[in-house]
């Protein structure tokens, strides 16, 4: 992997929360175009690096570098090159899923232009093109999941965050995550997600990171695992038995 852009370099990273050690002195590098799954139990800061990574959240030591940009003096820079999908859609209720995607696409100054073409590619790409009127409070969960995931690839980000994505998506939404998933790291994009679904991982990641009480417990290329392999390696590194 050395011949490749360092995209994400992370050092000496330490979150405390009260008295609490979330993460504990993490040292991690990222390079352009790599998928990254980042698993662990709950509480072993999978969430929080995400957060500390978006600007969400400021580190309590350490050193967060994106694309060149330092974390959270530079975050402004950090922030018009990365897109999230989290826990919470971020999205306005009481607009419509097209005026939610046009005001997004206009904070990241996109032309008349390339938003309304943005628009129109990515309604069509989750399958709510037929509901680009309809306000977002009238939608399901799975149906503001997938607004999420448009609007984080409104700007066409180098990054890409996800936050248990496949969260309240059925069979047919999550196949269509796995596409866009698919298609955006087929463009160079460095993706990290965080997923309980195992099953999932070897199908889309090149990398798992696998955390255990605020450090990595393992690290490696997953591409020819099968998931019972990774299943086993997630047990021996956290003394937690996965769902699969």
């Amino acid at each position: 992997m050395t011949d490749q852009n360092v995209m994400i370099e992370i050092s000496d990273l330490t979150k405390i929360y009260g008295l609490l050690p979330v993460l504990k002195s993490l040292d991690l590098t990222i390079y352009q175009g790599e998928f990254v799954a980042l698993l662990g139990p709950n509480g072993s800061g999978k969430s929080t690096l995400l957060r500390l990574m978006s600007g969400l959240s400021k580190p309590s030591q350490g050193t967060i570098r994106i694309g060149g940009w330092e974390i959270p003096s530079e975050a402004m820079a950090v922030r018009a090159q990365i897109g999230m999908v989290s826990h919470k859609p971020l999205l306005y209720e009481n607009l419509t899923a097209y005026e939610n995607l046009n005001f997004f696409a206009k904070l990241y100054n996109l032309s008349a232009e390339v938003r309304e073409t943005r628009i129109a590619e990515l309604l069509r790409q989750v399958g709510l093109h037929k509901r680009a009127d309809s306000l977002v409070r009238t939608f399901s969960r799975g149906m503001q999941q997938r607004l999420s995931i448009a609007r984080a690839l409104i700007h066409e980000p180098d990054v890409l965050f996800f936050d248990e994505p496949y969260t309240g998506l059925d069979q047919d939404a999550g196949d269509m995550l796995y596409g866009l998933l698919k298609d955006a790291h087929n463009t160079q994009r460095t993706i990290i997600m965080t997923t309980h679904q195992l099953q999932r991982v070897p199908q889309l990641a090149t990398r798992a990171i696998i955390l255990s009480r605020g450090k990595i417990a393992y690290q490696d290329n997953v591409e020819q695992l099968s998931a019972n392999e990774l299943a086993t390696i997630y047990t021996q590194a956290t003394g937690v038995a996965s769902t699969r």
